[in-house]
């Protein structure tokens, strides 16, 4: 698709806008700055003052997503707010889990390398970009991955070639913070293969500010970054999410929901080492207790989902437990419930349905945000193209209404309706528009969606949705609502 077609507000940020980071990297003085070079000029900045723009010149989208599902699609916004999960205890995070403790920070660490601007390959930033999207191989031996740690930490690798000696010690530094803290648990032997050097810098960050939100920050900042992403729950506690089956069965924790490795059941650990306070908009009090990830390093590929075995029954549910099994009802970020009341279009992003997208609605006062935004003049579901153990056997429709469902489920801050009795908002109040590939594998029916009050856009596609084709749905969406 030619660039002019795309809309400026859902088109790549230009290069050239005004910065606000603390860690601004020097622009290349032997780059030409010509208006045909001006993308290699500049790194892109943050632009603070367009964050919450609802300008109707400039539509702004905020998007719930997680893991890699939504990367693909990031460049298709400009001015946009990503919602991710913090329960996901697979891969590289769940080792950290195990060990250190605190939120997962994996899909996070995703959509920030993701969104770090495009750099010349000699360029300090696309030296930085290597460094934390590196991942310590999973296919060596426990010894030579913490060797090849031991260099990355100590500042002799390869790696480090290329940035900035100001730069490289501050990340060094929550490196080796990081370090630290897995030499006060020795005793747990903690395991590097298939570690991502960007979720030890973010995990060592969260644990020394004891703050995602300002780990978020810090990241985004020494990368020169467009992102602006927020975690669905902001605590320094693990967060686990349990699945309740039509049969009655109960999968806990994302792993055992989506893909399940063989791995030792569960344990409760008492959190002996949390700290005595927590902030009060923490969502877990003190003294309940944590889900411990496996008793392994879970070496998933995102590959293997395209083989898995199909669940027992389809899920009936998704909700937060604490460390003794027992339902909780944690807050959701309040920049979330915020920025649902100032966003124009909300995007229900592709990605796993019930351990992606859900996590991030079976919260208090979602719904009711959702339902009454005054701003919000679109509310898209991208439709996966293929299902997946989650949702073997869905249509677009069976997505639909696990949405709504989910949203109407008990997690209203007040009761609505007339009298004492409460009603549900109807599914129009949720989604107002289904976009789906022309290959989709996922059978759609249109008179029936369109009867849900959804109208529903085909767009050109086989199994991957790409962010120039999503840039046009969007731009469509938005002639129409306008």
């Amino acid at each position: 698709m030619d660039s002019a077609s795309i809309p400026p507000s859902l088109s790549v940020t230009q290069p050239n806008s005004p910065g606000s980071s603390v860690f601004d990297l020097p622009i290349q003085p032997t780059l030409n700055t010509s208006n045909n070079d001006a993308s290699q000029a500049r790194f892109p900045h943050v632009d603070v003052s367009r964050r919450d723009s609802a300008d109707d010149n400039q539509p702004s989208a905020i998007l719930i997503s997680g893991g890699t599902g939504g990367n693909a699609i990031c460049s298709a916004f400009d001015n946009a707010c990503y919602i991710l999960p913090v329960s996901d205890d697979g891969g590289s995070s769940s080792e950290i889990i195990r060990v250190i403790g605190g939120p997962s920070i994996g899909d996070i660490r995703s959509r920030l390398v993701r969104l770090i601007p495009p750099a010349p390959a000699s360029s300090p930033l696309d030296a930085i970009r290597r460094l934390l999207a590196h991942r310590l191989s999973s296919k060596s031996s426990e010894r030579e991955a913490r060797d090849e740690w031991r260099d990355i930490v100590e500042g002799r690798s390869k790696l480090w070639k290329g940035i900035p000696s100001d730069r490289k010690e501050t990340i060094r530094g929550f490196l080796v913070y990081f370090e630290s803290e897995l030499l006060k648990r020795a005793h747990k032997n903690f395991d590097f293969r298939n570690g991502s050097v960007g979720n030890y810098f973010l995990a060592a960050a969260q644990g020394f500010f004891r703050s995602l939100p300002s780990a978020i920050f810090l990241f985004s900042s020494i990368t020169n970054s467009q992102a602006h992403i927020l975690p669905v729950i902001v605590t320094n506690h693990t967060v686990t999410i349990a699945a309740e089956l039509n049969d009655g069965e109960k999968l806990v924790g994302q792993c055992e929901i989506s893909h399940p490795m063989p791995s030792e059941a569960p344990s409760l650990v008492l959190d002996a080492e949390a700290p005595d306070e927590e902030p009060l908009d923490s969502p877990v009090d003190d003294g309940l207790g944590e889900f411990a990830s496996p008793r392994q390093n879970i070496l998933f590929e995102s590959a293997s989902k395209g083989s898995y075995e199909s669940l027992p029954s389809r899920i009936q549910r998704l909700y937060y437990i604490n460390g003794y099994g027992m339902e909780i009802h944690p807050s959701p970020n309040k920049e979330f419930l915020s920025n649902l009341s100032t966003r124009n279009v909300l995007v229900y992003s592709c990605g796993s349905l019930w351990t992606s997208i859900i996590p991030c609605l079976a919260l208090k006062g979602v719904a009711e945000k959702i339902a009454r935004s005054h701003s919000l003049r679109a509310k898209v579901l991208l439709l996966n193209a293929e299902n997946d153990r989650e949702t073997d056997g869905y249509t677009a429709a069976d997505y639909i209404k696990a949405i709504s469902q989910t949203l109407n489920g008990n997690y209203s801050e007040r009761a609505y309706g007339l009298g004492s009795a409460n009603t549900t908002y109807p599914i129009s109040a949720f989604i107002t528009d289904l976009v789906y590939l022309k290959g989709s594998r996922v059978a759609v029916n249109v008179r029936e969606i369109t009867a849900m009050g959804v109208r529903c856009r085909e767009i050109e596609g086989d199994t991957r949705f790409d962010s120039a084709a999503v840039a046009l749905a969007m731009q469509q969406i938005w002639a129409d609502v306008c």
